[in-house]
Parts: C-alpha cells; sequence; structure tokens
C-alpha cells in the first residue's frame, strides 16, 4: 500500500511509456521466434493437417518470415506454394504492421533510455513500480480476450487492422493458410502475454531492490507529480 503512496502521477506516465515498450519488444521477440512455430507443427499436426512434408512447410514458412523482416527488400514468393494477388497483397500490409513495431520500439527506447539514466542517477526507482503494475492489466485484458473467445477475437483484430478481406484465404487459391492456423496465432498472443508479464515481473523485482537506496525517503505530498 505504501508503494502505491509513494507513486506520482509522472511515475504511471512514465509507466505507460515502458508497458507501451514491453509489449512493442515482446511482439518483435514472439515474430522472430521462429522455434515457436517450429515446435506447433507436430503439436498441431500440421503436417498431417495440411497435407505438406515438413520440409515444406519449413520452407515456405522460413519465406514468409524472411520477407516479412524489415531488413528484406525482395517481393514474397513460396517455394512450392502457389499464392493469389489479394494474399500476396496482405502480406504486404502485414509487414507494413510488423516494420511499425520496429519504429515504435525504436521510439519509445529512444525516451525511455534517458529516463532510465536519469531516474537511476536520482536513485528514483518508483516508475519501475509503476510500470509492473500498468504491465500486468494488459495482458489480463488480453487472455480474457483469448479464453473467452479467441476466434471472435482473431477476427476483431483483422478488422481493427486491415481495410479489406484479404485475409480472409481460399486454400484452393492460397494453400500457406493450411499450414498457418489459428491455434498458432493464439500460441504467438500467449507467449506475448508472458513476455510481458516477465518485463512487469523484472521491473518489479529491480523496484524492489533498490527500493532501500532511494525512494523510500520520497515524501508524499499533497499532489503527487
Amino acid at each position: 500500500m505504501r508503494s502505491f503512496k509513494n507513486t506520482k502521477i509522472t511515475d504511471y506516465l512514465i509507466g505507460l511509456i515502458f508497458s507501451m515498450l514491453f509489449v512493442s519488444i515482446s511482439v518483435i521477440i514472439t515474430i522472430n521466434f521462429r522455434p515457436l512455430y517450429y515446435i506447433d507443427i507436430k503439436f498441431l499436426s500440421i503436417e498431417k493437417v495440411s497435407g505438406i512434408s515438413k520440409f515444406d512447410i519449413i520452407q515456405n514458412y522460413n519465406a514468409l518470415m524472411e520477407f516479412l523482416s524489415p531488413f528484406y527488400n525482395g517481393s514474397l514468393a513460396f517455394p512450392t506454394l502457389s499464392s493469389s494477388p489479394e494474399a500476396l497483397q496482405h502480406f504486404d500490409e502485414v509487414k507494413d504492421i510488423f516494420i511499425l513495431f520496429y519504429y515504435i520500439t525504436f521510439a519509445l527506447l529512444s525516451i525511455s533510455i534517458p529516463i532510465t539514466i536519469y531516474k537511476t542517477k536520482k536513485r528514483d526507482f518508483q516508475y519501475l513500480f509503476a510500470s509492473s503494475i500498468i504491465s500486468i492489466v494488459l495482458p489480463i485484458v488480453f487472455t480474457s480476450m483469448i479464453f473467452i473467445n479467441f476466434q471472435k477475437a482473431f477476427v476483431l483484430f483483422h478488422k481493427l487492422f486491415f481495410k479489406n478481406d484479404n485475409w480472409l484465404f481460399d486454400p484452393n487459391l492460397d494453400p500457406v493458410i493450411n499450414i498457418l492456423p489459428s491455434e498458432y496465432f493464439m500460441h504467438c498472443a500467449l507467449l506475448i502475454i508472458l513476455l510481458i508479464l516477465l518485463f512487469s515481473f523484472i521491473s518489479f523485482v529491480i523496484y524492489k531492490n533498490n527500493k532501500r537506496r532511494g525512494i523510500q525517503f520520497r515524501k508524499n505530498n499533497y499532489l503527487n507529480l
């Protein structure tokens, strides 16, 4: 309770910035964590369900992930799968969103690093307490959506972020959809949530370890700023 009393409005504002940073970093880590998909190939029986060999599944998945990288400048071409113009356009739009997360992360780091340096010099770590608290709220919301109705949340996500229906793939025209089951995206969402919680936990541990060094001497004014 005392930690809440000692937390200023500015701590919560900084905490919001750090929470957004945790989210964006978690998304980037998950996007690039290919082992999750490799595990799901067996766990979700993708080879059996799709009728595509494991070797081809991995080849096509890797081609997609390389295309989605911000450092890749070529066009998307699956090694063994056909693609419709609508599907290729959709993946272009997905890449734009992924690249946006890199820009957001860079911008938030540009803000967070100076704040961290300044606060460390002041031996003021209360903002980390605020960051850890705010970071817990987002996973609770996301987890609730996943377990209540992931399919509905999945559709809502696409309607919010995409202005067309190109994400509604026809398996006959775009067999890549057969190797990208919705359960895999649910696992991605869960990994993002776990990473956010990990960042929240790390923030709280750092806060607790440094509490006696400085922030316990902060006086509680009438208006916390």
